[in-house]
C-alpha cells in the first residue's frame, strides 16, 4: 500500500533493531556564504519566522519582501565578509566543533551517544538532522538548544521545526527538549572562569559589561521568560567573580527595527561609561555560546569604536565559550541530567552483551 502523501516515505521497519540514545545540538544558524544572493536566502529564511517577527503577517511579508530583502542583504553580506573564516561562518566552525567535543565527552565503555548538530535557519536543517539521526538508528533523540537562556523568539522556534518535522513523520523518535540552563551551575562556572582566564592574560577592566541579545519589550510583557533569566544568569556570574552591582552592566544588544527593544542598549551604555571616565572596560556575551556576527563584528568592532569615541582607552572583548573545556562538560552535564532514565550504553547482541562488530556498524565510537 503506497505511502500517505502526508507522510514521508520510510525504509520499513526493522524488527529487533538497536535502541540508541542521539542529541541535537540546534544553533540558530547562519548563511552559507558572505554574499548578497546567500544572505537574501537566509534573512528571508530567518525573519519568516512568525516567532522572530510578531506584527501582523501580511503587512511584514510585504515589508520584508518590498523593502528589507531589497536592502539588507548586501548589507549584511559585507558584515559577515569581515569576520569570516577560511572554513566558513565562525558560528557554524564552532557550533560543529562543540557537537563532536560533546561526542567525544560521552563516549566511553558504557556510553555510545550519538550527537549531531543543526542549524534553526539555513544548513544543516534540523529535519535534515533529525532524519540523518533516524538513519543512525536513534529510537531517543534529546533537542539541545544553544541557548541558555530560554525565549520564543529562539528556543520554542527550534522546537516548532522539530514539531513540524514530527508532523510529517510516520515513526517518530523518542523526544526530549532541554528547555534552558540559564542558571545552572556548570554552565555559569564555566562563564565565570573563562573571564577570570581572560583577566589573568590581559588584566582586569574598569568595569564589566555582560551583553545579552536583545529581544522587543513586548515580548516580556507577553509573558516572555528571557529577560529575567538574561539577568540570572547575570547576577550568577557576578557572584562568582566577586563583583558588587557598580562593577558590571547588564545590556542589550542587536536591536532591529524602531520598536522599543529591551534597555539597556549595550552601544549607549557603552558610550555613557567612556563618557563617565571610565578607561578600559571588558565585555563578554553569555547567552552565545558561539562567537558569531553579532559578537565579533557588532561588538569587538562597532561597539569597541563606539567606546573609543567617547574617549575610552582600552576596550577588551571577552571571546564566546566556544570549545571551551568547561563549556564542553557543562553541556555533558546538562545532557545528563535531560536523558536521566534513558540508556546511554552502545547496542546488545542477541545475548544481551555488547556486541564490538555491531557498534560499529551502528556507527559509534569505540
Amino acid at each position: 500500500m503506497p505511502a500517505s502523501p502526508r507522510f514521508a516515505a520510510e525504509p520499513p521497519f526493522r524488527h529487533g533493531q538497536p535502541a540508541r540514545t542521539a542529541v541535537l545540538f540546534c544553533n540558530l544558524g547562519t548563511p552559507d556564504a558572505p554574499t548578497g544572493a546567500a544572505l537574501r536566502r537566509y534573512l528571508a529564511e530567518f525573519l519568516s519566522d512568525p516567532r522572530v517577527v510578531e506584527i501582523p503577517r501580511l503587512l511584514w511579508l510585504a515589508i520584508l519582501h518590498g523593502i528589507i530583502l531589497r536592502v539588507r542583504p548586501k548589507k549584511s553580506a559585507l558584515k559577515y565578509a569581515a569576520i569570516w573564516t577560511e572554513n566558513g561562518s565562525p558560528l557554524k566552525v564552532w557550533t560543529q566543533k562543540q557537537s563532536q567535543l560533546l561526542a567525544q565527552a560521552l563516549q566511553g565503555p558504557d556510553s555510545a551517544v550519538l550527537v549531531r548538530y543543526a542549524m534553526r535557519y539555513g544548513n544543516p536543517s534540523i529535519a535534515q538532522q533529525l532524519e540523518a539521526l533516524k538513519q543512525d538508528g536513534a529510537t531517543r533523540v534529546l533537542i539541545l538548544p544553544a541557548y541558555p537562556q530560554y525565549s520564543a523568539t529562539t528556543t520554542a522556534s527550534v522546537f516548532d521545526a522539530v514539531y513540524q518535522w514530527a508532523a510529517r513523520t510516520r515513526s517518530i523518535p523518542e523526544l526530549r527538549f532541554v528547555n534552558h540552563y540559564h542558571d545552572h551551575p556548570a554552565y555559569i562556572h564555566a562563564l565565570a572562569q573563562s573571564v577570570r582566564a581572560h583577566w589573568a592574560d590581559k588584566g582586569r577592566g574598569d568595569h564589566l559589561v555582560m551583553s545579552f541579545h536583545g529581544v522587543p519589550e513586548r515580548t516580556l510583557q507577553l509573558g516572555d521568560k528571557y529577560h529575567c533569566e538574561c539577568h540570572k544568569t547575570a547576577r550568577l556570574m557576578a557572584e562568582q567573580l566577586g563583583l558588587s552591582k557598580g562593577q558590571y552592566s547588564v545590556t542589550f544588544q542587536s536591536r532591529f527595527g524602531k520598536a522599543k527593544w529591551l534597555e539597556p542598549y549595550t552601544e549607549p551604555t557603552v558610550r555613557q561609561l567612556a563618557q563617565n571616565g571610565t578607561k578600559r572596560i571588558d565585555i563578554v556575551c553569555p547567552g552565545f555560546s558561539s562567537d558569531c556576527l553579532e559578537t565579533l563584528e557588532e561588538i569587538a568592532m562597532e561597539v569597541c569604536d563606539a567606546f573609543l569615541e567617547e574617549g575610552g582607552e582600552s576596550f577588551h572583548y571577552i571571546p564566546c565559550l566556544n570549545d571551551h573545556p568547561d563549556w564542553i562538560q557543562a553541556l555533558v552535564q546538562v545532557t545528563h541530567q535531560h536523558t536521566g532514565g534513558w540508556p546511554l550504553g552502545l547496542p546488545s547482541d542477541a545475548s544481551g552483551t555488547f556486541s564490538r562488530q555491531t557498534a560499529l556498524e551502528m556507527g559509534a565510537t569505540v
